[in-house]
């Protein structure tokens, strides 16, 4: 079975061919969860496919907002994503170094709900790019002014008092993207102060899940997709909100659904992050 969306992923050596291309910009959207002693700024310095700019979430985010790399406004995002040197003419194409494309869906899912639907994940990541002796460098990429407008699309985010209303009405369905372990509140959370458990009502898909078994960082194909959103009890017919710990791998669940179609999804962008500091925010195990 095909993907729906074929158009939301780009394979390595369809990049590799298209390096020189001028209206193709390659963004390095790693991100690394708080304790995990990698300075994903200083990888990218050290090594990355040519041509690509680091697109940092925790930069390109609410600075005013108490959680990590919440969204920022319409002007923020215009603001950073011109000094980056894209135009909305430009095809974007995402990747990171972390687990095929934990981060860079997140990267995926900014550009389409600020309106720019010109944007498609590596498969397989910078691993694959790697294990395949493809090009890298650490040359700086040279930027060239341009102008980049937006709009946001706020169907594809919701806030937490959507979510306090939904667990009311389950008007929605919410998919955790994190570990069972952890949805099932028998893993401790790796930010301190996190309560264990899950939204009430919600259904469990771990991100890792969308990707390929046997063939490492590589997104599971249209039939596979549809078969693990099957078997966790998810009607593709109804509105879908996914959620996780801070609102990244929430967005891979969010890529696999557009794959097949799914393409209304949104992102709980507060996530666990937020719900499980909580006092007053209900919780199930």
């Amino acid at each position: 079975m095909k993907y729906s969306n074929p158009q939301s992923l780009v394979e390595t050596d369809w990049l590799d061919k298209n390096l020189d291309d001028p209206n193709i910009k390659t963004l390095d959207a790693s991100y690394f969860l708080p304790g995990v002693r990698r300075d994903p700024k200083k990888e990218f310095e050290t090594q990355h496919i040519p041509g690509a700019m680091f697109f940092d979430i925790e930069e390109i985010a609410d600075k005013n907002s108490p959680q990590s790399h919440m969204l920022p406004d319409e002007i923020t995002f215009a603001d950073k994503v011109s000094s980056l040197g894209i135009n909305n003419k430009d095809k974007v194409i995402v990747y990171d170094s972390n687990s095929g494309g934990l981060a860079a869906a997140r990267c995926w899912w900014m550009f389409r709900v600020f309106d720019h639907s010109n944007v498609a994940l590596l498969n397989g990541g910078f691993q694959k790019w790697l294990s395949e002796n493809r090009p890298i460098t650490n040359e700086t990429t040279k930027i060239f002014n341009t102008v980049f407008t937006c709009k946001k699309n706020n169907d594809l985010v919701r806030d937490i008092q959507e979510m306090l209303k939904n667990v009311q009405t389950r008007d929605e369905q919410v998919i955790d993207a994190r570990s069972k372990d952890r949805f099932d509140g028998v893993a401790p959370e790796p930010r301190k102060g996190a309560r264990a458990g899950h939204i009430p009502g919600s259904f469990n898909i771990p991100y890792k899940s969308f990707f390929n078994e046997e063939q490492e960082n590589i997104v599971q194909n249209a039939t596979e997709l549809k078969k693990i959103i099957k078997n966790a009890g998810i009607n593709l017919s109804e509105p879908i909100v996914t959620s996780c710990g801070s609102g990244v791998s929430a967005a891979m669940l969010c890529l696999g659904f557009f794959l097949i179609g799914k393409e209304d999804v949104a992102v709980y962008d507060g996530s666990w992050s937020e719900w499980g500091m909580r006092s007053d925010t209900p919780i199930e195990k």
